[in-house]
């Protein structure tokens, strides 16, 4: 059973946050019990970000990692095997898989690599400069300085 949430009121007051709006909802949608291949999401800093993917069986040719603005797409394609293998007990995963990761703004991919059965992605955010908050200086002109009333007072009084 689904919620709905209604996200009006951050509309009324927050610029932009349509974008999180749906990132929420779509986050909320059940995408059925999807867990392969399992993962790890960690904080490694202020603002960087790693992914860890086990992808055993999975050769460096077999792995496909594409990175789009606001989105991190990692893939695996076994190629079909024509030959039938009598297993006696089966449960090492070989099929291909597809993962999607939401990135927030400025998130970008800064290497990836594969080791031990896993696929290390490491993340950074990178806002620009231009971006990055900073002090305005705040300038008065000469007649919001001293109201014109003002300076003819003081003109009168030194008459």
């Amino acid at each position: 059973m689904r919620t709905a949430i209604d996200f009006s009121p951050l509309y009324r007051s927050m610029i932009g946050v349509d974008r999180m709006a749906s990132l929420m909802d779509a986050a909320m949608k059940s995408d059925g019990d999807v867990t392969y291949p399992p993962y790890d999401i960690e904080k490694t800093g202020e603002d960087n970000y790693r992914i860890s993917l086990a992808v055993a069986g999975f050769a460096l040719s077999e792995l496909q990692v594409t990175a789009q603005p606001n989105l991190l797409t990692v893939a695996g394609r076994k190629p079909h095997r024509e030959e039938k293998t009598s297993f006696l007990h089966h449960s090492i995963a070989t099929r291909s898989f597809e993962r999607r990761f939401e990135l927030a703004d400025y998130v970008v991919v800064k290497a990836a690599s594969l080791e031990h059965g896993l696929l290390v992605i490491d993340l950074a955010r990178e806002v620009p400069e231009p971006l990055k908050p900073r002090q305005v200086e705040i300038q008065t002109s000469p007649q919001t300085a001293q109201p014109e009333r003002l300076k003819d007072h003081g003109a009168r009084r030194a008459a």
